[in-house]
């Protein structure tokens, strides 16, 4: 039996990693209390925001991929 990492089961629901190892979030503030939030900002909390390299080298490592 291999012993590799576990992978993190919570961020595995909430992160994808594309095929050149970028990792997309969705971004967070839109689930309630928009009402007061312009219609710019919500627009741009719709899109999904890749990760900065740094970050996205623990990730990986959190989903056991390194």
């Amino acid at each position: 039996m291999g012993k590799g990492r576990k992978p993190n089961k919570g961020l595995l629901k909430r992160i994808r990693v594309s095929k050149k190892g970028k990792v997309k979030i969705r971004r967070a503030g839109l689930g309630h209390l928009c009402s007061h939030k312009s219609s710019k900002r919500k627009r741009k909390l719709r899109r999904i925001a890749v990760l900065h390299p740094c970050n996205s080298d623990r990730v990986r490592f959190m989903l056991g991929q390194k």
